[in-house]
């Protein structure tokens, strides 16, 4: 098959694919297992940003706990990281772990790139309505792509363009509309600069989802959920750090008391509200990473911006927020976006299975 005819998959992943632990699986437990992800991830983002924009609404003001929050819950991922059972079939590409400085590197990187990207979050949803928090954050898939192309050689097809141009139509027409406004007392300039601080920490996040597939594919090369956690806990160990660092270098630290005695709802919610915070951030923060490592960096986010489609929808019900026609017309392009994307990889995972059908059926030839 020419180069140009190849699906998302290129041809080494291909090979890695048709011999890893999770290609043993059956079509029905591969389905479940991504499925089981896709909810983490939908569920838990939706209300992380459902309680995030609660924070603010209700007098929270500090921009570093915000952040702190996103990524401080990571001790309760040990729980199921000391469950899981020890994996003895490592792929063979990988007979010998990377040299801890690499893992490191990897981690620290990895980690100050998500504090920063946090904080450009939580700068965002300060001065934004959920609703268009969110319908600003489908934006991220279309860099995704870029990033992924460049990045973890993935191929563009009519489906995925398509995918991209209609998400980026998306995000364009909440820029556009004048209608969208943000929580009440919020300047036009402070408005802007919400929707750039997201719109720039969307297009890291999606660099992020990249260099994350690349590490699972070039460094660590293991094929195990636990690799997974792994990840998860080190680099939000090292975001933890940096915005509990950026916290008291700031000098945010000192309100803290005082708008905890002063938040709508008293000071018990008030520290609920982080605490929940933080754990839906990490279940979501499960779902993207086990999306990247089951199936790819351009799909996990796909499927973030699902989340970012329910979202708005979730902020009418609880927050009151505004739903105009041009929202409605842009969330509806989300979803459209995410049903062109995701009957891509249909595809690819009919030819992916197609090709192992034929791999087999080759050595049992050979065989007789």
């Amino acid at each position: 098959m020419a180069d140009n005819e190849e699906p998302i998959l290129n041809k080494v992943e291909n090979t890695v694919a048709l011999h890893s632990p999770l290609f043993k699986l059956k079509r029905w437990q591969w389905w479940l297992l991504v499925a089981v992800n896709i909810f983490f991830l939908v569920a838990g983002q939706s209300a992380a940003v459902l309680l995030g924009r609660f924070y603010y609404d209700q007098g929270g003001n500090s921009k570093w706990m915000a952040t702190v929050v996103q990524t401080a819950g990571f001790p309760i991922l040990f729980i199921p990281l000391f469950l899981l059972p020890s994996d003895n079939e490592p792929l063979a590409s990988s007979s010998s772990s990377p040299p801890i400085r690499t893992l490191a590197l990897i981690y620290i990187v990895l980690g100050m790139i998500i504090a920063g990207d946090n904080y450009l979050y939580s700068l965002g949803l300060s001065y934004l309505s959920a609703s268009t928090y969110s319908l600003i954050c489908a934006s991220q898939l279309a860099f995704n792509a870029v990033f992924s192309y460049f990045i973890n050689s993935q191929k563009f097809t009519a489906l995925i363009l398509n995918s991209v141009i209609i998400l980026s139509f998306s995000s364009a027409l909440i820029a556009v509309n004048d209608d969208s406004g943000g929580p009440s007392g919020v300047s036009r300039w402070k408005y802007f600069l919400g929707f750039l601080a997201t719109l720039g920490a969307s297009s890291i996040y999606s660099l992020l989802l990249s260099l994350m597939q690349l590490s699972f594919q070039k460094v660590l090369k293991k094929e195990t959920f636990s690799v997974v956690l792994e990840m998860q806990i080190f680099t939000s160990i090292v975001a933890t750090c940096v915005s509990v660092a950026g916290l008291f270098g700031s000098g945010e630290w000192k309100t803290l008391h005082g708008e905890m005695q002063s938040f709508g709802k008293g000071s018990v919610p008030y520290v609920l509200t982080l605490a929940w915070t933080a754990v839906t951030w990490q279940v979501c923060s499960v779902g993207v990473v086990g999306l990247i490592f089951v199936v790819s960096s351009l799909f996990s986010n796909v499927i973030s911006t699902v989340a970012l489609a329910v979202s708005p929808i979730a902020a009418v019900i609880v927050f009151h927020d505004k739903m105009n026609g041009v929202k409605i017309i842009a969330m509806l392009l989300a979803v459209w976006g995410f049903a062109s994307f995701t009957y891509q990889n249909y595809i690819d995972d009919s030819k992916l299975r197609k090709a192992k059908t034929n791999v087999t059926e080759t050595r049992n030839n050979s065989v007789c």
